[in-house]
């Protein structure tokens, strides 16, 4: 039997498809795998519930230079070796294996919790002339919390730790039993900000566990909405990042904008944030009449010609610039070892994207433009925000072509009657404007869901930000932390 099981995207499989390996085979696989260009896309365990049973500790790796996915399993009473001092990435799904199921990576370089800040135990550096800051969790503004720790020599930034799970909620532990009425609300309320990008991972699992046959003008609406989603998120940044640096002109430009954006969301489905636009089977709304659609790409056409003279302003102002470029500079061996993903990872020359290397519905037609943009690649804050700007343009030109050439046809199908399969598991991966999304869901023997897990694109990338302010002055860091702009709810879960 082979070790292996190869996976496609938003395909369902029998969970007995799945060897379960002995654990050495285990650990010499993932890290062979790892050492040849693999990632993790999700690492969990399934918890047995009785101590004189095996938990199974089941990884998901991705590879999108061969464009091919791949899991392993194997089964552990109490514990097992950490991978972590090898291999940085899987780091944090070691620390919430043990917090979720309290199975022991032994071996672990910083065993702190996930979504428990009080038992945090923070890094110190000792020295009379070390200074430590502490930011967080309650900050000015409307911002979510997280707390950050900052060790300083003078205004250089040494070392920083973040703690989060200030707003843990329990979402996956909710989910299990489902899917039922409820379900489609919890997931929306993963991350407010990307609330279509985790919307169709979900919808695609689903659709994958019942064998549905999504009509092709849902999966142009879903693509739409995807893209609406990252335009509003993108221009919002950029306009944050001029922000930041006190460039008023992109910052209030892009306000509006980004405004523009989201009320074409709300065109689409009624909600500026894309509540209830999704579900199984298709979608919920369409852009029933000629006027609806002639006058989508009207706004479109409008917020093109805004966005590029409002983010030009950016990179023709030098003083911009001077901040921007080798601030929060990562490379790109550091951002292969933690395993990054979205705008982060491609501003460090890390082409990964899921729409390319992984895609479904309308992104696996050649009407999705599959060039590379390589120019920005120092992985610095400059780099992070042209990445940002070069999938704003690419995310207009597709919306424009998939409304020029949309096609006729029902928008949803009847998913109701359709159960799901039992015992099965299904890998449903979506690229949010974050980067990727990775929905796991796992059915028991009458095709409930035995054990949901979501990987936000947050879960990969907020170490990235810890290692893009070595060095740095302190005052550089909301300029990095925008740069970025993770989730802390799509983290905290």
């Amino acid at each position: 039997m082979s070790h292996e099981v190869f996976l496609e995207n938003a395909k369902a499989f029998k969970l007995t498809a799945l060897p379960c390996l002995e654990i050495s085979d285990f650990y010499s696989n993932v890290s062979d795998s790892l050492r040849q260009h693999w990632r993790v896309s999700s690492y969990f365990a399934l918890n047995s519930s009785s101590e004189k049973l095996n938990n199974r500790l089941i990884i998901v790796l991705a590879n999108e230079n061969e464009k091919m996915l791949k899991a392993f399993s194997t089964e552990v009473k109490n514990s097992f070796e950490s991978l972590a001092s090898e291999f940085p990435q899987v780091e944090l799904f070691e620390r919430e294996i043990y917090e979720n199921c309290g199975i022991t990576p032994v071996g672990h370089p910083r065993l702190n919790p996930v979504r428990k800040p009080s038992n945090f135990q923070f890094f110190r550096f000792d020295g009379s002339d070390i200074h430590e800051v502490a930011v967080g969790p309650v900050h000015a503004g409307v911002i979510e919390p997280g707390h950050f720790r900052f060790q300083c020599y003078g205004e250089r930034v040494l070392h920083l730790q973040i703690a989060l799970g200030y707003q843990h909620r329990g979402i996956e532990k909710a989910l299990i039993g489902g899917p039922d009425l409820k379900t489609p609300y919890l997931i929306e309320t993963l991350a407010g900000d990307t609330t279509v990008g985790h919307s169709l991972a979900y919808c695609q699992a689903i659709e994958g566990l019942k064998n549905i046959k999504v009509p092709l003008r849902a999966h142009v609406l879903r693509a739409i909405g995807l893209e609406l989603e990252r335009l509003a998120n993108h221009t919002g940044d950029l306009g944050a990042l001029g922000g930041d640096v006190g460039y008023l002109p992109t910052s209030s430009y892009c306000g509006r904008i980004r405004g523009d954006f989201l009320n074409m969301t709300a065109l689409l489905c009624g909600s500026r944030l894309g509540r209830g636009f999704l579900r199984p089977g298709g979608s919920f709304f369409d852009l029933d009449t000629e006027e609806r659609r002639c006058r989508l790409q009207s706004m479109l056409e409008n917020a093109q010609r805004d966005a590029r003279s409002a983010i030009q302003l950016l990179w023709d102002s030098p003083s911009v610039m001077t901040r921007f470029e080798n601030t929060g500079r990562l490379s790109r061996e550091t951002c292969v070892d933690l395993g990054l993903v979205g705008p982060a990872a491609r501003a460090c020359g890390v082409f990964r994207d899921v729409r390319r290397d992984f895609p479904t519905g309308i992104y696996g037609t050649s009407q999705f433009p599959t060039e590379v943009n390589s120019d920005a690649k120092n992985g610095d804050v400059a780099s992070r925000a042209l990445v940002r700007w070069h999938e704003v343009q690419e995310s207009l030109d597709f919306i424009q072509v998939l409304l020029e050439k949309m096609p006729s046809g029902p928008v949803c199908v009847s998913e109701k009657d359709n159960p799901c399969i039992s015992d099965a598991m299904i890998v449903s991966l979506v690229e949010g404007w974050r980067g990727e999304i990775c929905h796991v869901a796992i059915t028991d023997e009458v095709g409930r869901f035995k054990y949901y897990k979501v990987v936000d694109p947050s879960f990969h990338n907020w170490n990235g930000l810890e290692m893009a302010l070595r060095e740095q002055e302190i005052s550089d860091f909301p300029l990095c932390n925008k740069s970025f702009n993770l989730s802390y709810c799509g983290f905290d879960l």
